[in-house]
């Protein structure tokens, strides 16, 4: 979840300073493109680690269900069906304890 937070971090400041650039007539519209991309790549890919990965105890199993909550709140996004099967099998893996 860190390491997410932190990639969100780093994509607002990249979309900030491809902004500037952009605005500043610096950079062109292929390159500001392919920029966003790689940052929307980054952060994309965190998400799917925070999605795809298997708490080891119940505490982390609220943590990852916490954040997820929050992030799409916050996104006022919605789970695809296949991060919602990942995020599903999070519960229906593990021994009851």
């Amino acid at each position: 979840m860190d390491r997410h937070i932190i990639a969100q971090r780093a994509a607002t400041d990249a979309v900030r300073a491809w902004d500037e650039l952009r605005s500043a007539g610096e950079v062109t519209n292929v390159a500001y493109a392919n920029g966003l991309l790689s940052v929307a790549s980054d952060e994309q890919a965190g998400w799917l680690a925070i999605v795809n990965y298997r708490p080891r105890s119940d505490r982390e199993s609220r943590l990852k269900m916490t954040y997820m909550a929050a992030y799409l709140i916050a996104t006022r996004g919605t789970l695809s069906d296949a991060e919602l099967d990942s995020t599903l099998q999070t519960f229906c893996d593990r021994p009851a304890s």
